[in-house]
């Protein structure tokens, strides 16, 4: 794991909550840098001496359930504050004798707290007498042991917060890293600051600082071999390696797998070499298209593509003197989906770059980007001073067309979905939409579609239009671009694309759907 020195952190115990990725967030913004682990690790697994205070998720399961995922008590027992938010409040009231009620059904959405007598607790300070706050939870307190002093309750719950200051323990049943919680960023700041006692000093600056001394000190003097896709987080992985090593001991390699966007080599090439980076391009594509020859699920299509991506590294590596390590801008968001840091929640998807890796490499993982989200990476970036058309330039998944193809993938396929996709990207730029926008493609979809052009039927391919809003990619809502936008890039994909004469727009947020299809 890698060790930010120097800075106070707050590590968040994760039990499967939609919102734990949120309360790293929020935290991060606040200036206090956070971690989030499985709710059940290990005592040994955390690095004490620079935790400032613990966090206990929410979690989809019932903390009565006798399958319900529990904490170790040398955490929960941990002479520093914690806070527990819904299951994590439940899960530690558990555990000091209290009485839970469980509900025939699940309390979600908006509610009101009335503040109690804080008798000096700072958890709520500041708070007005009532406020409203988010709910998502089927049990609640019922009744607490002595020591526990409620800070706030609702019409229907009797300790909507409680203290236990003996232990050091604050929880809340409601969702204060939410927006629908009113006041919730106030009550984030008061555990951080006034029981935590957090300096609030971490920033972008100090990570690419403290990031920088970190390559230096793990790659030494080996070469390292830069996985570089020509996007956001390639491009800034490329930047703090060009600010950590010497130019000599980076080689920087371009993969053309066959599964890229229209035009997308050439303008990887064009568009690093602006800023000193010299790529060089692996022709790869039959090598990937045979082997997702006749494949059509999913999973199988990541792993394919990131155990031959790591083939065609190591290749290189062995070509080259000294090098042991490849570089890759793997993202938290990666690492969550793929290997569940959730805890007892399931994994998502496999990512390329991580899930889809094989047991054994022969070099090692350089991947400075693994602990930001995506609008933390951008922020990176422009401290760098990378040009905003690389920074601005939407997300693009590693297996890249592979996951945006339903079923079996031909070359074929990739150029029909390759022209579609130009057309719409087009036609949001030339709209000015595509900055409104975090991410936009197509989808091929599989099977075909009755139609009727020039009075004739036709009987081809149907494709998906896909743009969402979002600001780290952990949620994501549709994005509302104007119907004339959409009708017009409908219009010039089936009159422009031989094989295709259907298209739709999918209107699904995130969750309950991923971004990609796949």
């Amino acid at each position: 794991m890698t060790a930010l020195v120097e800075h106070q952190e707050i590590w968040i115990l994760d039990f499967g909550s939609q919102y734990t990725q949120l309360i790293a967030r929020r935290v991060r913004e606040l200036g206090v840098f956070s971690r989030v682990v499985p709710g059940t690790v290990a005592p040994d697994k955390l690095d004490w001496s620079r935790i400032s205070g613990l966090i206990f998720s929410g979690g989809p399961a019932s903390v009565l359930a006798d399958d319900a995922p529990h904490c170790d008590q040398k955490i929960l027992n941990a002479d520093i504050p914690k806070l527990g938010i819904c299951y994590g409040l439940q899960l530690y009231a558990l555990e000091r004798g209290a009485r839970l009620k469980k509900s025939d059904r699940r309390e979600y959405g908006r509610a009101t707290i009335e503040l109690a007598d804080l008798g000096g607790d700072p958890l709520l300070q500041g708070l007005p007498a009532a406020s409203d706050v988010w709910m998502s939870h089927g049990d609640s307190l019922e009744n607490w042991p002595g020591g526990f002093t409620v800070l706030a309750r609702t019409r229907d719950i009797p300790a909507a917060a409680v203290v236990d200051p003996a232990n050091k323990f604050h929880g809340v049943q409601f969702h204060p890293e939410v927006m629908h919680t009113v006041h919730g960023t106030r009550v984030l700041k008061n555990f951080l600051f006034d029981i935590c006692h957090c300096r609030g000093d971490w920033s972008i600056g100090d990570y690419i600082d403290e990031t920088v001394d970190n390559i230096r000190r793990t790659v030494g003097d080996a070469g390292v071999v830069l996985a570089v896709s020509g996007g956001v987080d390639s491009s800034v992985c490329a930047a703090l390696l060009a600010k950590a090593l010497p130019s000599g001991q980076v080689h920087p390699v371009f993969v053309d797998n066959g599964l890229l966007r229209l035009h997308e080599a050439d303008e990887v090439v064009v568009a690093l070499g602006k800023f000193g980076v010299s790529v060089n391009m692996v022709d790869a594509a039959t090598e990937f298209l045979s082997a997702l020859a006749g494949v059509t699920d999913p999973e199988q299509k990541r792993k394919i593509i990131g155990k031959l991506f790591i083939e065609i590294f190591e290749r290189e590596a062995k070509s080259r003197d000294m090098v042991k390590f490849l570089a890759q801008g793997t993202l938290y968001p990666d690492v969550i989906e793929s290997v569940s840091v959730r805890g007892p929640s399931a994994t998502i998807k496999s990512h390329h770059n991580v899930g889809g890796l094989p047991e054994k490499m022969d070099l090692k993982l350089v991947e400075p980007l693994k602990w930001l989200f995506k609008d933390e990476v951008r922020a990176v970036g422009r401290e760098l001073g990378l040009p905003e058309t690389l920074i601005g330039r939407h997300p693009f998944p590693g297996p890249g067309l592979a996951v945006r193809i339903l079923g079996e993938i031909t070359k074929d396929e990739c150029d029909l979905l390759r022209a579609a996709d130009a057309i719409f990207i087009d036609e949001l730029r030339t709209s000015g939409w595509y900055d409104k926008i975090w991410q936009a493609f197509t989808v091929l979809l599989p099977g075909r579609t009755v139609g009727v052009m020039g009075d004739e039927r036709t009987y081809e391919r149907a494709v998906c239009l896909r743009a969402v809003t979002s600001s780290d990619g952990m949620t994501a809502d549709v994005g509302e671009i104007p119907w004339e936008i959409l009708k017009r890039a409908a219009n010039r994909i089936i009159n422009n694309t031989k094989g295709i004469n259907r298209v739709a727009y999918d209107i699904s947020s995130k969750p309950p759907a991923t971004i990609e299809w796949e």
